[in-house]
C-alpha cells in the first residue's frame, strides 16, 4: 500500500538514504530542509513557524523528523532553537494539520552518561544525557510523550545507533572505540526500521533503541523488535586495536581512581 510520508532534514545523511529506500517502494514523498539545494527538497527554516510550510504537513501519513542540528558537540543555543523549538514546530504542525504519526529521530547521546557502566542499555532506564546534544533528543522525546497524551499523536522515538555517511561499513576507523562500534547501524537496518515505524500497528507512544544486531553490545533492541516488527538483518563484533585497548584500559583505571576519591572525600566528610 502506498504512503505519504514527509521527511524533515531529507538533504541530510539520514534523509537521503530514507528517501532512496521510499521511492524504491513507490511512495509519495515531501521533502523539507533548511538547506534545500536539491529541486525536490523545499527550503524551510521549521525552528520559526510558518503556516506554508506547515501546510506540507497536512493529511501525510508519517512525518519523520530528522531535521537538527547532528553534532554532538553543537552549543545550547543551537540546540535549543534547531533541536527543541524546532521539534515542537515539527510536532505542533503535526498534530493541527492531522498527521497520522511523527517518527522522531532521537539518539544514542540520551544515554551516553551509562557509557562506563555495566549491563544492558534498556529505555526504561533514566536518561543520563551529557550534553546539550543529548539534553535536546530527550527533550524531544518527552514534548513527543505529550503531544501522544494530550492529542492522541502517535509517535515513535528512535534512538539512533552510530550512522555514517555513504556506504557505512563499520571497524575500528569508528569513534569512540567499542563503545562506538556496538551502537553500529546499517543503512539496511536503518531503513528497515524507518519503514516499520511508519507501518506498525499500535504504537500510540514508544522510545526504542536502534542499532543493528551487533555481537557484545549492551543496547537492548528487543522492545525494538516488539513493537514495530523491527529485524535487523546486519550485525559486527567490536575490533579492538593495541590503540583502542589502551585507550579504554587507561579510561577505567582513571574512572576507578575517581571512583575511589570520591568514596574517600565522602567518608571524610561524615
Amino acid at each position: 500500500m502506498s504512503r505519504t510520508i514527509l521527511i524533515t532534514g531529507a538533504a541530510g545523511n539520514i534523509g537521503r538514504k530514507l528517501r532512496a529506500h521510499f521511492t524504491n517502494l513507490g511512495w509519495t514523498l515531501r521533502l523539507l530542509d533548511v538547506a534545500a539545494s536539491d529541486p525536490e527538497v523545499t527550503a524551510a527554516d521549521l525552528s520559526v513557524w510558518n503556516d506554508g510550510w506547515a501546510g506540507r504537513f497536512a493529511g501525510v501519513d508519517a512525518v519523520i523528523h530528522l531535521a537538527g542540528r547532528p553534532n554532538p558537540a553543537t552549543s545550547w543555543a543551537d540546540a535549543q532553537r534547531y533541536n527543541v523549538d524546532m521539534t515542537m514546530n515539527v510536532y505542533e504542525a503535526a498534530a493541527r494539520q492531522g498527521a497520522k504519526r511523527v517518527v522522531f529521530a532521537s539518539s544514542n547521546w540520551v544515554m551516553a552518561g551509562h557509557r562506563p557502566g555495566e549491563g544492558k542499555l534498556t529505555t526504561t532506564m533514566e536518561p543520563w544525557p551529557i550534553n546539550p546534544y543529548g539534553v535536546s533528543k530527550l527533550m524531544g522525546e518527552r514534548l513527543g510523550r505529550s503531544y501522544h497524551e494530550r492529542w492522541g499523536l502517535p509517535v515513535v522515538c528512535l534512538r539512533i545507533g552510530y550512522l555514517q555517511r555513504d556506504d557505512n561499513q563499520p571497524g575500528p576507523h569508528m569513534g569512540w572505540g567499542s563503545w562506538g562500534q556496538l551502537m553500529w547501524l546499517s543503512n539496511r537496518d536503518l531503513c528497515q526500521a524507518m519503514e516499520r515505524a511508519v507501518l506498525a500497528d499500535g504504537v500510540g507512544f514508544a522510545v526504542l533503541n536502534l542499532m543493528s544486531d551487533n555481537p557484545g553490545m549492551r543496547w537492548d533492541i528487543e522492545a525494538t523488535k516488539s513493537a514495530i516488527g523491527y529485524a535487523p538483518r546486519d550485525g559486527a563484533a567490536a575490533v579492538l586495536t593495541d590503540t583502542i585497548r589502551t585507550d579504554e584500559r587507561t579510561a577505567n583505571e582513571m574512572r576507578q581512581m575517581a571512583e575511589t576519591l570520591d568514596k574517600t572525600a565522602l567518608a571524610r566528610r561524615w
